[in-house]
């Protein structure tokens, strides 16, 4: 490839998807190349990988992070890996890098996307305007805003998902009692994420003393446990996993809800990250908007407010890549 081009990244626990986008055109990926993050010892190593194979002119480049990023510089959430925008640089040929925490990135992301890359749990008012909010489970609990300004909305990073979970059910008391035991602090991502689910299915099995099946055992020891979990619950092979999965949906919306207060997200909630589109049927079931609502004498003004769910998975990649190509527009 020869003409200047700008790199997207997407760098998460689990994948870092990386993808060439034409500058000044149409944002759709020349090339799109995944990662499996734990098979690299830095993200540089990542970037050098695909530069090697791809060998594009960069002209700028924008990388979506799990984690809070300062001064160009991010710890990731979920790897260990330090990142610094400086030093990736050179890996692209001396290109400007930039890093988004990878919730903002997907922020970024929302405007690229059309209907038919939204699910709708909440229609919400007609005309709905406003603040948003993302939040989004995967192998974090991710939560970014955009904040409205006379129509213009500007992406805004947060770190809520690291917010204290509050119960509000016994059984959730419960579930905090037992990891508390375990992890001593407890925030909402120790419940709604990919590991979370995993918690949430250990305090069935240990305090609840719900039956693990012998096959289910065997699933979790050779796959991902979370995934073993989610496939079953879905099948209906297995009562623990069903309850596990309508625990993780009930905390699910009664977070998105306090987020959807937290920043009165008028103009809507959406649910990113990977697992939503997975459970989007379990998420139409009442229990998720059923907790979503239940703020007491706010629910009326919830109930006002759209939510919906992103199932394009290259959200965060489009926003990280409309990010670099206003980077590269003003050089």
């Amino acid at each position: 490839m020869s003409a200047a081009m700008i790199l997207a990244g997407d760098v998460g626990g689990t994948n870092t998807r990386l993808a060439l986008f034409a500058a000044g055109a149409a944002l759709k990926p020349a090339v799109l190349d995944i990662y499996p993050s734990r098979d690299y010892d830095s993200l540089g190593a990542a970037l050098k990988a695909f530069a090697a194979k791809h060998g594009a002119d960069v002209s700028s480049a924008c990388l979506g992070v799990a984690g809070p990023v300062k001064d160009g510089r991010v710890e990731a959430t979920n790897l260990p890996w330090d990142i610094d925008a400086r030093a990736l640089a050179p890996f692209l040929g001396g290109a400007p890098v930039r890093l988004l925490n990878d919730l903002e990135a997907n922020a970024w992301g929302l405007a690229e996307l059309s209907d038919k890359d939204f699910a709708t749990l909440n229609p919400g008012a007609p005309g709905a305007a406003g603040h948003q909010a993302l939040i989004a489970a995967g192998t974090g609990l991710g939560q970014a805003l955009l904040i409205d300004a006379g129509g213009r909305k500007t992406p805004v990073a947060t770190e809520g998902g690291h917010a204290d979970f509050a119960p509000r059910t016994d059984e959730e008391a419960a579930l905090l009692a037992f990891l508390r035991g375990k992890f001593g602090r407890v925030s909402y991502e120790r419940v709604v994420s990919g590991p979370g689910l995993v918690n949430i299915y250990d305090f069935l099995r240990q305090v609840r003393k719900m039956h693990e099946p012998a096959w289910l055992t065997a699933e979790m020891k050779s796959e991902d446990p979370s995934a073993a979990i989610s496939k079953a619950a879905l099948g209906g092979r297995a009562e623990i996993c069903a309850r596990a999965l309508e625990l993780f949906v009930a905390v699910y919306g009664a977070q998105a809800g306090n987020l959807a207060l937290s920043v009165l997200a008028r103009g809507g909630v959406f649910l990113g990250g990977g697992i939503a589109p997975k459970i989007l049927g379990e998420l139409r079931k009442p229990a998720f908007m059923r907790a979503f609502l239940d703020k007491g004498r706010m629910s009326p003004v919830l109930e006002t407010i759209p939510v919906r769910v992103v199932l394009n998975d290259h959200a965060a990649l489009l926003g990280a890549a409309r990010c670099a190509l206003q980077m590269s527009a003003a050089r």
